[in-house]
């Protein structure tokens, strides 16, 4: 689509936020500096995979100093950094639990990496859901059709 603002025409692509009916108008050659890029696939959904898949390194035991670090992990953006948190957390949540706060950030953090898997791999948000548990708690790439089996 193209637009004309004060004179100046440029090209947009319009989005639909995911699974709401907000409509959002990027310019094209602005999309790179916003960081709109396709779903994952291929080596980059392996790459989310083996994330997911990696072991907790280093865990901050006061619940408070955990809740800065993940949240200041999350405000950079990147899905990858998202996805170590997601891990941690949910990993967290299973042995040990969360308090009220960071079970919201989980909450807040799945949100994207749901998302991504749901488009990457045209799952609905509920087998996106599972997929990512499965990823978490050692499922790969080579098992990603019997995981998408079993969701399905």
């Amino acid at each position: 689509m193209h637009r004309s603002i004060k004179g100046v025409d440029r090209r947009y692509v319009e989005l639909q936020v995911h699974r709401t009916d907000l409509r959002v108008s990027v310019p094209i050659d602005s999309a790179d500096e916003v960081g709109l890029r396709p779903p994952r696939a291929g080596a980059e959904l392996e790459e989310l995979w083996d994330v997911l898949r990696e072991p907790t390194l280093h865990e901050e035991q006061q619940w408070s100093r955990r809740m800065k670090g993940n949240q200041e992990k999350l405000r950079v953006g990147d899905v990858l950094v998202t996805a170590e948190v997601v891990r941690d957390l949910t990993r967290r949540q299973e042995e040990r639990g969360l308090s009220g706060g960071e079970r919201e950030l989980l909450r807040h953090a799945s949100r994207p990496l749901v998302v991504e898997l749901g488009l990457s791999l045209s799952l609905s948000d509920e087998e996106a859901e599972r997929v990512l548990d499965s990823a978490i708690h050692g499922e790969g790439p080579r098992s990603a059709p019997r995981v998408l089996e079993a969701v399905r």
